[in-house]
């Protein structure tokens, strides 16, 4: 066990959202539980992204904050906190809305980001900050928490994302008549439809990997109008009708991802959570910076980075958002990472 800089026998996480930031989050608490079982870890969290916390076995406790019910949620958050007893909180987000449970957590000791990295204020909330440093990959400066407190980065980063047994019957179930054939989640949209690819590309890709690499195709995501939309546009397009997969269950996304063979998205949560499984992904950046959002130290050759210039250095401190580059990846740009996939694919499949 480290010698922490702070008491930290009850430990409150505020990671709220999304899905891919709580995703990153879990080497993290997994880093401070391994420091010391005994360490007992509550985790804050919005609904949707909460979900992928369930059954994990370094969190103890998950409380979910609700801020669409507004003042009502933050009552009831008040109250769900208020028997915690936390010796530090740690508030991994920058935005006002963490600063809420940061707050109400009540532990003396109250650790988040300076105000040159917090938003609106929120760097208020805390009463010990990390210094000023660049900007760099979520989940490098998720471990800089761990620099902070004097507990070891874990090396490699491990995930631990644990399904329920139902939940594995489930994934048996679903992917048993598809697995003649290697299996392509194809996640349709984000959150932020300038991140997106176009549904007539993701159809030419649909119809070559079904006629000419012999794969099976998944469409995977949530229950938004917009995903479901471009969902439906591709199906519509496409020869080759790929499986409907879409949800509104995360539980069920993650062990879609976990099941399949290759995953194939924007700048999203699944690719995260394809990350965590080990399961190899093409990423398609151009509006984000994969070198600061992209699946970390993984299938960096998979990638098609339209984000940096052509002959510049890879830079992950580089956060401006840049328009028009996601219409430069073209169909024939997916299928040649799909070829350079085919090593990871086979050995996934045991090949």
């Amino acid at each position: 066990m480290s010698e922490l800089r702070y008491p930290s026998r009850r430990v409150c996480v505020v990671l709220l959202t999304g899905l891919g930031d709580v995703i990153h989050g879990l080497p993290f608490v997994n880093a401070l539980n391994d420091d010391d079982p005994s360490r007992h870890i509550t985790w804050v969290a919005e609904p949707m992204p909460s979900e992928a916390l369930r059954h994990h076995p370094s969190v103890d406790e998950i409380i979910v904050y609700r801020k669409s019910h507004g003042v009502r949620g933050v009552m009831e958050l008040r109250r769900a906190l208020a028997g915690g007893r936390f010796d530090l909180t740690i508030n991994l987000n920058v935005y006002l809305k963490s600063a809420w449970p940061t707050l109400l957590s009540r532990a003396p000791h109250r650790l988040g980001f300076g105000r040159d990295r917090a938003a609106e204020g929120t760097w208020l909330a805390a009463n010990h900050h990390l210094g000023p440093t660049p900007r760099r990959h979520t989940q490098d400066l998720f471990f800089l928490f761990l620099d902070h407190l004097g507990v070891p980065r874990p090396d490699p980063p491990e995930w631990r994302i644990t399904l329920s047994a139902e939940e594995r019957r489930a994934q048996a179930d679903f992917f048993a008549p598809l697995n003649d054939r290697p299996v392509v989640a194809i996640v349709a949209a984000s959150a932020n439809p300038k991140k997106d690819w176009f549904a007539d590309r993701y159809a030419r890709v649909v119809d070559a990997l079904e006629r000419d690499f012999g794969y099976r195709t998944l469409l995977v995501g949530g229950p938004g109008a917009r995903e479901q939309a471009a969902a439906r546009e591709i199906a519509r397009r496409a020869e080759h009708e790929p499986v409907w997969a879409l949800g509104d269950s995360v539980r069920r996304l993650m062990w879609l991802v976990g099941g399949a063979d290759l995953v194939i998205g924007p700048d999203t949560g699944p690719l995260h959570v394809a990350r965590a499984f080990g399961v190899p992904v093409i990423g398609l950046f151009g509006h984000t910076n994969p070198w600061r959002v992209g699946p970390y130290r993984a299938w960096e050759e998979l990638w098609i980075d339209r984000y940096t210039d052509p002959g510049t250095p890879p830079d992950p401190s580089d956060f401006t958002a840049k328009l028009g580059r996601m219409e430069q990846i073209t169909p024939e740009d997916v299928l040649e990472r799909v070829e350079r996939a085919a090593p990871h694919v086979a050995a996934r499949r045991g090949g």
